[in-house]
């Protein structure tokens, strides 16, 4: 596999990909892409700050007592402006959605612990802890046995 970067200031950004074959390496660039908004944050607000909140820092954006809530990799809280559906199309590719109030930055879950119920619970490196939906739980695994 060969790689060409060209950086040149004048010219419109245009990206290529010449392969064989589809497979999950270009499923993966053609997300990248899709999902690239030049930005790589979203603002976040608690009491009288506002913060800029790097993707690679947000841990899971999740709904809390009808608030669109971003936990960071410190386990602190801020509130967000956009709803959840709006976020999930701004959002890079490396979060998942655990349940319908919540999507995960799958970088940051250390595990998938079973619950006595039978359901399945999300731990984040902070801490938290967030149910996983059997729907979502079956994308999940279909997503890390492609790999």
């Amino acid at each position: 596999m060969k790689y060409k970067l060209i950086i040149d200031k004048d010219a419109e950004e245009e990206i290529i990909a010449i392969v064989n074959a589809p497979s999950a390496l270009t499923q993966q660039i053609e997300n990248l892409v899709n999902n690239y908004s030049g930005n790589n944050y979203i603002m976040g607000y608690r009491d009288d700050e506002m913060r800029k909140l790097k993707f690679a820092e947000i841990e899971c954006i999740t709904v809390i007592n009808r608030k669109v809530i971003a936990i960071d990799t410190h386990g602190e809280h801020f509130s967000l402006r956009d709803r959840l559906r709006d976020l999930e199309n701004i959002l890079p590719s490396y979060f998942i959605r655990l349940n319908k109030s919540t999507i995960a930055n799958e970088h940051c879950i250390l595990r998938f612990d079973a619950v006595f119920n039978g359901s399945v619970d999300a731990v984040f490196q902070c801490g938290y802890r967030e149910y996983v939906s059997r729907r979502c739980f079956s994308e999940i695994k279909r997503r890390y046995e492609g790999i």
